[in-house]
């Protein structure tokens, strides 16, 4: 008996799993590349700036995947398990389960499922895995700032080397192997300068001392202003002119922001006596946050639920929108918490967690009208405005038809007489 009854509610679960999980990769799939596509456009800005090679942009988009990750799961599960209760309740089938005594707690078992796996993977990424690449996205950032990932002179400027020399190149081929129109510009401690163009150039790496490239220049002249009236002229076929690279500072210890610490880090930062009392609440306002923002993930399957199921013949997704608007508007409050609980100005407790209190009590309350109050809507003043205003706004946009001519209309005026 227990095999006829098991087999049912399996093949339930199977069915509610594929109606949740495809909507929710999908909406996943496409928060966190509309993210990444607008990161990535001003990083191609800002790499062209710098002078830097192309693939740093991928790398530091990889760093900061795990940062949207956390954004884009939250958001792709309720929207996951909103879609696939709107598909039942606007197909009757809602309406079938309720019918045969299928709670809602019931249908809820496997969003829930997927819930908690989700949940797990969230604390693994704001916990340790987000600050780490958080660091390694500054450090990248700073490299390419500083020149150490391979910033390359760009066409047509003056770059200023070793604060004693100006370059400019009219032209670059090969990938900057064979360069063209070369004007330099050497100033040394004893205030003499060279001016120097060539026809040609390239640079060399010299083995002895890694600091120190050689630019070979070929076909040019050498103007030496040594204080004198005459300068010395010099032409030459081949010459060497070493550069000194300029010397790179190593990047900062991790640590310097608090969204940089992980979880044992925060807690030890927290509630330390020995250190200030800025830094305490700098620490507890993030480790707050990012709390609040994983122990809500718990509540969206109940959110969805609520928005999911529109008013008896009508297929609004007015819930959706909502959603999306209740997420969003939620994040930022948790935003705005944290850097007035980081500043001192506000218990964390109070700047984060009564948020949360409010927010889901107001889930609650619109999952208990959804399921066990007949009938209730928890939007229905909404669903009824908009309702309206769709309506008129139909009417005032809508094309007018023109009135239809009869045969009769015609035949009429083809008979009648001529004036």
């Amino acid at each position: 008996m227990s095999s006829t009854v098991s087999s049912p509610l399996n093949s339930l679960d199977r069915y509610i799993f594929r109606l949740v999980l495809f909507p929710m990769l999908g909406i996943f799939a496409l928060a966190a590349s509309l993210l990444l596509l607008d990161k990535m456009l001003r990083l191609f800005d800002f790499v062209a700036v710098e002078g830097g090679p192309v693939g740093v942009v991928f790398k530091m988009l990889g760093a900061l995947i795990p940062e949207y990750a956390s954004l884009a799961i939250p958001l792709g599960l309720l929207l996951g398990v909103l879609l696939a209760f709107r598909k039942l309740a606007t197909s009757s089938e809602l309406d079938v389960m309720r019918a045969v005594g299928l709670s809602y707690w019931r249908l809820l078992r496997v969003p829930y499922a997927i819930t908690l796996v989700l949940v797990a993977v969230n604390v693994a990424l704001v916990f340790y895995i987000q600050p780490i690449s958080r660091y390694y996205y500054e450090q990248m950032e700073y490299e390419l700032r500083s020149g150490a990932l391979g910033a390359s002179i760009k066409v047509g400027e003056f770059t200023t080397l070793a604060d004693r020399m100006a370059l400019r190149i009219e032209g670059s081929e090969d990938d900057g192997q064979r360069l063209q129109g070369i004007f330099a510009r050497v100033a040394n401690s004893k205030g003499q300068v060279l001016s120097i163009s060539a026809r040609e150039g390239s640079f060399l790496a010299t083995q002895d001392s890694p600091d120190t490239i050689i630019l070979r220049l070929s076909e040019g002249t050498i103007v030496q202003d040594t204080g004198s009236k005459t300068p010395r002229v010099l032409s030459f076929s081949r010459h060497d002119l070493p550069i000194d690279l300029p010397a790179i500072e190593e990047f900062r210890a991790r640590g310097d922001e608090t969204r940089e610490y992980i979880l044992p880090e925060l807690l030890r930062i927290g509630w330390s006596p020995t250190r200030t009392e800025a830094e305490r609440d700098a620490s507890q306002a993030t480790f707050n946050f990012r709390m609040v923002e994983v122990v809500m993930m718990l509540l969206m399957p109940l959110l969805a639920v609520a928005l999911a199921i529109p008013p008896k013949r009508s297929t609004s997704a007015l819930g959706v929108f909502v959603s999306i608007v209740m997420v969003v508007s939620y994040h930022k409050i948790n935003q705005y918490g944290e850097d007035i609980a980081a500043l001192g100005r506000i218990d964390p407790i109070v700047a984060l967690w009564g948020p949360f209190f409010v927010f889901g009590a107001l889930i609650i309350w619109m999952f208990y009208r959804v399921a066990y109050v007949p009938g209730a809507q928890p939007l229905g003043a909404l669903e009824t405005a908009f309702a309206k205003v769709t309506k008129k706004l139909g009417k005032l946009f809508g094309r007018q038809q023109p009135k239809s001519t009869s045969h009769s209309d015609v035949m009429d005026a083809e008979m009648a007489p001529a004036e």
